[in-house]
């Protein structure tokens, strides 16, 4: 069976994953365009927009922080066309002794070969609401 090369913006997609997941906050930048917008939808004190770079890796750092390192993203699929990429992931952490395991997607525009704006949706978004309120 033929292999089909992935699309460019997926390769973009799985790289910031492999850098979030490593902790390497320079390569996830690179893949950010300096405007980006970051949207955490919800009611937790985390909901709005996270405006430019520094805003949203600032958010990264403090949801890894608050978890004591335990928040991580599994993918299970990343696709992408010329203007969008999405993938489907499975998020984890553990706050107060309570375990959080659940179904996302990440839907995100690409402009000039960056992630430019990003949406997260949880399966279910109340525990994340409960665990972290406003």
């Amino acid at each position: 069976m033929a292999t089909v090369a992935e699309h460019p913006n997926a390769t973009l997609f799985r790289r910031g994953y492999e850098a979030f997941s490593s902790g390497d906050l320079d390569t996830l930048r690179s893949t950010f365009q300096p405007d980006i917008v970051w949207h955490v939808g919800g009611r937790s004190r985390y909901a709005g927009d996270k405006r430019g770079i520094d805003s949203t890796l600032a958010f990264f750092v403090e949801l890894t922080q608050i978890t004591n390192g335990t928040f991580r993203l599994d993918v299970h699929d990343i696709v992408a066309n010329d203007e969008h990429a999405v993938a489907l992931v499975n998020a984890h952490y553990e706050l107060g002794g309570t375990s959080y395991d659940q179904l996302g997607t990440h839907v995100a525009h690409v402009k000039d070969g960056k992630l430019s704006e990003s949406w997260f949706f949880n399966w279910d978004p109340y525990p994340f609401d409960e665990q972290f309120p406003a």
